[in-house]
């Protein structure tokens, strides 16, 4: 491509915006995931936590785990260096311990992942024929249920909940890289459409208090988002917009606007549209921010476990160059685009309402 990547006041991402990957190196196959969630889900992890070093037989007396179930289990664990043993005494390794500071992020992954491996094991071949198949048979399409995100009722908060929970805490990490590749700052209104539980937009008026945020998306996407940032000092800034982003008006006025993990749940004319309306709603010179998974890139080993809940989503994640196209097409100049190589390519594509 031929555009060079916009100057930046922030440096490159720190090592510790980084930092965040390494709970993927906790969930490199099945068997590895399997006996890390076995250990969340029956307190290993969390006994481990408050008893730094325990015999064996204390660990047996504290679990309700029959021996030879917590034998096996600890097997796995110490194969995939969650724990280690000293002379007898068990221990959570010192990585597994940095990536326990990740621990919303490893348990939203260890969740996403599971929901979704039926569907590698029983639908791939659908999904590589053909993808319109592999959405009336495939099971993940059940988690994002977008249709019961639009009439508040207990069930479908609940069922809109699971979802954006997950949603959340990918952003929570992606956003931090984010704000180390682009300069904030300037801005004072920012608009997030499809901003879901308005995690980007704390991350972003945590960073920089003159920012005001609104998130545009679903009517219980919304509510789902006000109780998720209400308790945080940040609340004040941030305000939540009912409506469906390509059928409703979009407020007014923002020198900012995001599309974070968002176009690629449309087909391309549908992003070309929302693109198109995004420009509508920016003030002269402002900016629109993409931020996308790139396509998945296997190279030469084979992708492990942790990625499994984005290769069912390779179809829909495009070239850089498809949005840098839309973008021209829009009418915006200035148009930059940056790689961030995370658990997958990421891009950072902008441009200035001329």
């Amino acid at each position: 491509m031929k555009e060079m990547p916009s100057p930046v006041k922030h440096p490159l991402p720190k090592a510790e915006a980084l930092a965040y990957l390494c709970v993927d190196e906790f969930m490199k196959t099945l068997i590895d995931a399997g006996g890390l969630a076995a250990a969340f889900e029956l307190g290993l992890i969390d006994y481990l936590v408050q008893n730094s070093k325990v015999r064996l037989d204390d660990l047996r007396d504290g679990l309700a785990i029959d021996a030879q179930g917590l034998r096996f289990l600890l097997d796995l664990l110490m194969a995939n260096h969650v724990i280690e043993m000293d002379n007898g005494d068990i221990g959570l390794t010192p990585a597994f311990l940095r990536a326990l500071k990740f621990r919303d992020l490893l348990e939203a992954k260890l969740e996403f992942s599971r929901f979704v491996a039926p569907d590698m094991v029983h639908q791939f071949t659908a999904l590589i024929r053909s993808f319109q198949q592999f959405g009336r048979d495939s099971r993940t399409f059940e988690l994002f249920c977008y249709g019961r995100s639009l009439e508040n009722s207990p069930e479908n908060f609940k069922l809109t909940k699971r979802w954006v929970r997950i949603t959340t805490a990918l952003t929570k990490y992606e956003a931090q890289v984010c704000l180390q590749y682009h300069d904030f700052s300037r801005y004072r209104r920012m608009l997030d459409i499809g901003g879901n539980s308005g995690e980007f937009a704390l991350r972003v008026c945590k960073a920089h208090p003159d920012i005001q945020a609104t998130v545009f998306d679903l009517p219980v996407v919304c509510d789902v988002g006000l109780a998720h940032v209400e308790a945080e000092p940040e609340a004040g800034r941030i305000c939540f917009v009912k409506g469906n982003a390509l059928a409703d008006p979009l407020p007014k006025g923002f020198d900012l606007i995001a599309f974070k993990s968002m176009l690629h749940d449309w087909p391309e004319k549908e992003a070309k549209q929302l693109i198109a309306k995004a420009k509508g709603a920016l003030a002269p010179g402002g900016t629109l921010l993409i931020f996308e998974r790139g396509p998945i890139e296997v190279g030469e080993k084979t992708p492990p476990y942790s990625m499994i809940s984005f290769l069912l989503f390779f179809r829909s994640f495009r070239s850089p160059e498809i949005y840098r196209d839309q973008l021209k097409a829009s009418g915006f100049s200035a148009v930059a685009v940056r790689r961030i190589d995370l658990e997958m390519p990421f891009f950072l594509i902008t441009g200035t309402n001329a």
